[in-house]
């Protein structure tokens, strides 16, 4: 059986599980009921009202939140000479083209998010099999095949989440960390739920968000209001 530390038993005292708490009720609860000793990360949890049987309707978006995720991205820019300075300059980690691609043939993936224009595509295509399993793969569907390089850099340094709807009809995504101010937790909260919203396919019917649930790492999760 799982054990819980005394802070985290005497905290969970004052959540009902069934009580759908505002945005702000319950980032002040689980700010109290903290119970790692690291900086968890809170995430937003959403339960689609998607028919799973229709394969078209993917949910997939992005969402930018004002605060960032208190995360540092190391972002990969594979482009050519010509906007490299550009990438350099918006704050990538890592910047190039054919010594990258040869680096990740052989198993380097030391970023959290690649970048790359559409003249390149047809050269970082030959990566798929590397970095598609692992999510790092390029892809013009969550912005990340662009000729605004220096932007979208600038977008993912400062906090861009991408999210999807997975198999369950569910999408989770982070909206930073539990030691942020409440004001910053609940404007990034806003934030991701307006993107979720967003996100909903134009041939969804009947309620697309059904239910959001807001949680820490190793904290409770609690029912909020959308």
């Amino acid at each position: 059986m799982k054990k819980y530390s005394k802070r985290y038993q005497e905290g969970i005292k004052n959540v009902e599980p069934e009580k759908i708490y505002s945005g702000a009720e319950a980032i002040n609860l689980l700010k109290e009921v903290k119970a790692a000793k690291f900086d968890e990360t809170v995430e937003l949890a959403c339960r689609l009202g998607i028919d799973l049987k229709k394969g078209e309707l993917v949910v997939r978006g992005t969402a930018a939140l004002p605060h960032g995720t208190g995360k540092k991205v190391r972002v990969l820019a594979l482009v050519k000479e010509a906007q490299a300075a550009e990438a350099t300059e918006a704050g990538a980690d890592f910047v190039g083209l054919d010594e990258y691609i040869a680096k990740i043939s052989g198993g380097w993936t030391d970023f959290d998010v690649a970048v790359t224009t559409p003249d390149c595509l047809k050269d970082v295509a030959r990566l798929g099999k590397i970095l598609g399993p692992r999510g790092l793969m390029p892809s013009p569907k969550n912005g990340t095949v662009t000729t605004t390089v220096g932007k979208t850099i600038n977008e993912l340094k400062a906090g861009r989440v991408d999210f999807r709807m997975d198999k369950g009809g569910n999408v989770h995504l982070p909206i930073g960390k539990i030691s942020f101010a409440e004001q910053a937790l609940s404007e990034n909260l806003q934030a991701a739920l307006e993107a979720v919203h967003a996100a909903a396919p134009s041939a969804a019917k009947g309620q697309f968000l059904k239910r959001a649930y807001l949680s820490t790492t190793m904290g409770p999760s609690l029912i909020i209001k959308t």
